[in-house]
This record gives C-alpha cells, sequence and structure tokens, in this order.
C-alpha cells in the first residue's frame, strides 16, 4: 500500500522567487514566431514563468456578446503570455538584447541593473 501512495506523489513545479525581466522592461524575443521584434512589458505571471509583452505573441480570440459591459464581442486581438526565457533586456545604448548584472551605487547604496558589455544603467 505504501508504494501505491508513493507513486501517487504530485510533483509541483518550483517557482523561481525573480526573474531578469521586470513590468516596464524594454524586451527583445530571441525565439519563436517574433524573433528579434522588440516591446514593453505589461505584466509578468510569476508562476506560470511568462510574461505579456505589448504588440508580441498576438493571439485572436473568439469573444462572446456582453451587453452589461458592453462589449459587441466577435474576434478580437490580443497579446498572449510569452515564456519569460524567450526574452532578454534590451540595451537601447548597444541596439540590441544584453545580460546583465546587479551593481551597487557608492554615493546612494541603491542596487541597480547595468548591462554586461556596454555597462550602462538599465534601471532608471
Amino acid at each position: 500500500m505504501a508504494n501505491l501512495v508513493a507513486k501517487r506523489k504530485i510533483n509541483k513545479k518550483s517557482v523561481p522567487c525573480r526573474y531578469h525581466i521586470k513590468k516596464g522592461d524594454t524586451v527583445v524575443v530571441l525565439a519563436g514566431k517574433d524573433r528579434g521584434k522588440t516591446g514593453t512589458v505589461k505584466a509578468v505571471l510569476r508562476k506560470q514563468g511568462k510574461a505579456v509583452v505589448e504588440g508580441i505573441n498576438i493571439i485572436k480570440k473568439a469573444t462572446r456578446p456582453n451587453p452589461m459591459l458592453g462589449d459587441r464581442g466577435g474576434i478580437i486581438e490580443r497579446e498572449a503570455p510569452i515564456y519569460v526565457s524567450k526574452l532578454q533586456v534590451y540595451d537601447t545604448k548597444a541596439g540590441k538584447g544584453t545580460r546583465h548584472r546587479v551593481q551597487v551605487l557608492k554615493d546612494s547604496g541603491k542596487k541597480v541593473r547595468v548591462g554586461v558589455k556596454t555597462k550602462e544603467q538599465l534601471d532608471s
């Protein structure tokens, strides 16, 4: 009986505590149908490991009309979430995606993200 219980155990996915992108970042898509496009992150869905990026991964969705809300219904286009691993932070100085590291500012002690190659500050 103990063997049956062990086999039925559900493995939960481990969720990272943080991601390399956050809301408001400009990102570039590394893979998929929108490869090379850039957009701004609208939301990060941490439990799913995905992010919603403005103008990226557009899907068509059929919606029913809702007179209470004033929706006409029909086929609408909207952004679908895309995996965070397919995104990279966009560096404006380099003009392409970049890796980054966290650096502590000497004068204020504040942590900021800095591009690896250009040393350009990504946080404002």
